[in-house]
């Protein structure tokens, strides 16, 4: 049997406790920044920045390193943030949020793939294409809005 200094979590020896640490930490360092590198690639963020017209790129890095790394460790570690009535208000504004944030991911996507010209073609539409992603994004607003108000998320 380990004494109690080589002994570590759940009688995993300490040393095998810090090669699977160090491999668990380097695999989501590698998928984090496959994430980042992706969403830099396809134009999200300099997009966004450029639709509101702001010169502190610093500011955004900083911002989206700050969010990442928050939001894993809240993940991790789940942490309880007691906000009580004005809870509803955040978790609003985080929800809005989030729905520009993957509006914008989506729409690069589609303008790095070109992906725009060929639904024109393929549906034959000539004018009115804003309309009908309108229509998939409020479709998918509503969806949402009944999966949560009807309780079906818990």
């Amino acid at each position: 049997m380990f004494s109690r200094m080589t002994a570590g979590l759940f009688g995993i020896p300490l040393w095998k406790s810090f090669i699977l640490g160090f491999l668990g930490l380097s695999a989501g360092g590698i998928i984090a920044a496959g994430v980042f590198a992706f969403l830099v690639i396809i134009g999200i963020f300099p997009r966004i920045m450029g639709k509101t017209k702001t010169k502190r790129i610093m500011l955004y890095e900083t911002i989206i390193i700050a969010g990442g790394v928050l939001g894993n460790i809240s993940d991790i570690y789940e942490i309880y943030i007691p906000l009580g009535m004005a809870g509803k208000l955040v978790l609003g504004v985080f929800g809005l949020s989030s729905g520009i944030f993957v509006g914008c991911l989506v729409m690069s996507l589609a303008e790095t793939l070109k992906a725009l010209p060929v639904i024109n073609r393929r549906i034959g539409l000539a004018v009115g294409l804003q309309y009908v992603i309108l229509s998939v994004a409020l479709g998918k607003l509503t969806g949402s809005l009944v999966y949560f108000v009807k309780g079906m998320c818990l």
